[in-house]
């Protein structure tokens, strides 16, 4: 017990002696000094607080556009910060083109691309594409069908020669086209049990008129998707996916001189049949701009039943414009506002404030042809009539009053962050400039579009939201739960329901 006391004893002078106590043998610290309180009229030593000036303006950079002697033409954008080049390929082979009744046929033409390609099949080919540390991507949108590779520069011959064999030398098989066909046949499938895309489609059906070019998905539907042969993809594919039909963009840490002669070996093959190529059946930019009158004259509300589910889908949509008319560019803004950004009106209203979703969205479409206006949401089902009349309050205050001050200056700064951030990588600027392309754009696009979004001032965003955003004819689809969305809907006075299946029918 005495050595315990002592050990205690001990242990006790120490922990005194660590605190600084009076038997550590040391000074205990001085107490702090009061600091003198600032003089109100001496200057600041740091200097007066910096204030955030305007980001100076962003133009994106023009590539070089030249002509092959197969007549591709070529976009190259030199970038040689890094060793990668990104490449695409867009041709006039669009969903747009697909023959009446074969919707979806210039996406599978496209995905049939890489099923097998020169002495390859698919398995070798998908092998050596890894191998090389290379990404190839095939598909279709509204206009352009498209080809895209992406590789480190020390690997961009062996990749290139690849690429070739994809674009030029596909094999479309009957064994490969067999598996295709079935999964595409099942995605379709699928597709109906998807809400959001259901509306997509829906909208398409139902904003376009019978027969328009736009007015099928560019993955077509099961009745589309039968009629679909491999003779059709051959023929689509001898038709449309031509060298002097195509272009190729360019970006990366690449040369003219390197890149001729990589590609006079990658494409040797790849040469123009000599029948005389299709026009385009989409007709040359200048007549596209015209503003034809709303297919619709009232507004249309029109229903997907999905017993029980417990979201509903709403999407309220209606004729936008074309790419080519000079509003695009600006009604970007408009959009970056309403529905096109996290802060927008849309999400703030929905999700934030009445908590019916978990996001709300908008868009303008960017065609060749007038495109549409689309805002989105999911939300609880038994929100549903109260989303629908949050959406066309927030929608109809931006068209009658246009933007606040503090979102003008937003929107021109997400306009021009969002123009960098497409043109931060090279895969990325491929990908914009081949948009471009698809569409018939120039090369200068996007350089003369940067100038027209940031000088458009309030009272032009006033007018632009004012002419296109009016309702008086928007197409109201909603996919849910007709037995409980119809109450809430008649009891904000929407009494005149469609009803219509998840493929438009």
């Amino acid at each position: 017990m005495k050595l315990e006391l002592v050990a205690l004893g001990v242990l006790a002078a120490s922990l005194v002696a660590a605190c600084g106590g009076e038997d550590s043998g040391r000074r205990p610290p001085d107490a702090p000094r009061p600091v003198a309180a600032a003089d109100a009229g001496a200057p600041d030593p740091l200097g007066p607080k910096p204030e955030p000036g305007q980001p100076a303006a962003y133009t994106p950079p023009v590539p070089v556009r030249y002509k092959r002697p197969s007549g591709m033409e070529v976009w190259l954008l030199e970038r040689h910060a890094l060793p990668i080049v990104s490449m695409q390929v867009v041709v006039p082979a669009g969903a747009a083109h697909d023959p009446e009744g074969k919707g979806g046929l210039a996406l599978t033409t496209a995905n049939m691309l890489d099923e097998g390609a020169g002495a390859r099949g698919p398995l070798e080919l998908s092998r050596e594409i890894d191998r090389l540390g290379a990404t190839i991507r095939t598909g279709a949108y509204a206009d352009y069908g498209f080809a895209q590779l992406t590789v480190l520069k020390k690997n961009l011959t062996p990749a290139a020669a690849l690429f070739g064999d994809v674009v030029g030398k596909p094999q479309l098989s009957a064994v490969e086209y067999k598996r295709v066909h079935d999964l595409w046949r099942n995605a379709l499938r699928a597709r109906q049990s998807e809400p959001d895309a259901v509306a997509g489609v829906v909208v398409a059906r139902k904003v376009y008129p019978e027969g328009h070019p736009y007015a099928h998905p560019s993955d077509g539907t099961l009745a589309s998707s039968a009629a679909v042969t491999l003779a059709d993809v051959k023929k689509f594919y001898a038709e449309r996916w031509r060298p002097d039909r195509a272009k190729l963009v360019v970006v990366g840490d690449v040369t003219r001189a390197e890149l001729d002669a990589v590609l006079d070996q990658a494409l040797a093959s790849w040469r123009a049949p000599a029948a005389a190529p299709l026009g385009d059946s989409l007709g040359p930019p200048a007549p596209l701009v015209g503003r034809p009158a709303p297919v619709n004259v009232r507004r249309r509300v029109v229903v997907v039943d999905r017993p029980d589910a417990p979201q509903s889908v709403i999407a309220v949509a209606r004729p936008g414009v074309s790419a080519f008319d000079e509003e695009s560019a600006v009604l970007t803004r408009v959009n970056a506002a309403l529905g096109g950004s996290f802060t927008s009106r849309l999400n703030q209203s929905l999700r934030e404030e009445h908590g019916w979703s978990y996001g709300a969205r908008s868009r303008f479409s960017f065609t060749r042809m007038r495109g549409v206006f689309v805002a989105q949401a999911a939300v609880h089902t038994e929100h549903t009539g109260d989303a629908v009349q949050a959406m066309l309050a927030e929608i109809g205050a931006m068209a009658k009053d246009g933007l606040t001050a503090e979102e003008v200056d937003k929107t021109k700064q997400l306009a021009r962050a969002d123009l960098v951030e497409a043109f931060e990588t090279v895969q990325a600027a491929a990908a914009r400039l081949g948009r471009n392309a698809g569409v018939g754009h120039g090369p200068d696009h996007e350089a003369a579009a940067s100038h027209v979004t940031a000088r458009a001032d309030k009272a032009t965003l006033e007018r632009y939201a004012a002419q296109y955003l009016d309702l008086d004819a928007a197409t109201i689809v909603i996919v849910g739960p007709r037995a409980k969305i119809k109450p809430q809907l008649e009891a904000i006075g929407v009494t005149a329901i469609e009803s219509s299946g998840p493929e438009g029918q």
